[in-house]
């Protein structure tokens, strides 16, 4: 890493109070606590703003680049995780959803990022602070600064906490809808529909935990478990398709 991000500790030292308190708050609406908030304050520095305020410090350009490396590492992590018996392709197509300028515009709106971005005249006048396109880069920017200042373990924890609520989403979409196609295959071979039953539920309110078991009529097909009721009753879909499937030899 060049020298200018490393520049962030007298930029940090040189935050007026008033910039540092409103930067603080940010940072706990990211959800991490800065040790070096001249990094956070680079990454809402507009190239425009740099450029008439050259004194301000560099951009957040380079903070934009490195950050776009971070949330792909991060959102795949998240996704193997997630989705452990989905294919590759799969899991591009879902990070594809989850990884563009437009979510990444919602994110930081709901984060309220664009009124503590530092802006040029010109983009001031034209909107700046509603532009997709800065708001995305700038959380882009803001992940990097995480990194920077807390590492990888840092970096995942955003990215978790800003996209796992997006995923049981992704667990609708045709190719991770699991109980549709199991439906459809114990309907075909055997004109029965599966059921779904509730064996435990632990863990506290914001982190709860599901083991369901799914049968056919009384047989127990598989077990799957969850963070919520949806996401194991998909993961014993799939345990079970996996079953029938090798039970018929591979057919369907």
């Amino acid at each position: 890493m060049e020298p200018q991000e490393q520049r962030g500790k007298d930029v940090d030292a040189a935050l007026p109070d008033a910039r540092r308190q409103e930067l603080a708050g940010l940072a706990g609406r990211l959800g991490h606590k800065f040790k070096d908030l001249g990094l956070l304050d680079q990454a809402l520095r507009h190239s425009s703003y740099a450029h008439e305020n050259p004194e301000s410090g560099p951009s957040n350009e380079r903070l934009e680049f490195l950050g776009d490396a971070v949330l792909a590492l991060t959102v795949s992590s998240l996704l193997l995780e997630q989705f452990p018996g989905s294919a590759e392709g799969e899991l591009s197509r879902a990070r594809a959803i989850l990884v563009n300028s437009r979510q990444l515009a919602a994110r930081a709106r709901s984060l309220e990022l664009g009124k503590h971005l530092q802006l040029g005249r010109g983009e001031e006048q034209q909107a700046g602070r509603e532009k997709p396109s800065l708001l995305a880069d700038a959380l882009e920017a803001a992940l990097a600064a995480a990194f920077l200042d807390g590492g990888l373990r840092a970096a995942a924890k955003l990215t978790k906490c800003w996209f796992e609520p997006l995923l049981d989403s992704l667990a609708t979409l045709p190719w991770q809808d699991f109980k549709t196609r199991l439906q459809e295959l114990t309907q075909a071979r055997f004109k029965m529909s599966p059921t779904y039953h509730l064996l435990e539920e632990s863990g506290p309110g914001h982190a709860k935990h599901f083991l369901l078991e799914v049968r056919l009529e009384s047989r127990p097909l598989a077990r799957g478990e969850g963070r919520t009721k949806k996401q194991a009753e998909q993961a014993a879909a799939r345990l079970a398709l996996e079953a029938l499937e090798r039970e018929s030899g591979g057919g369907g």
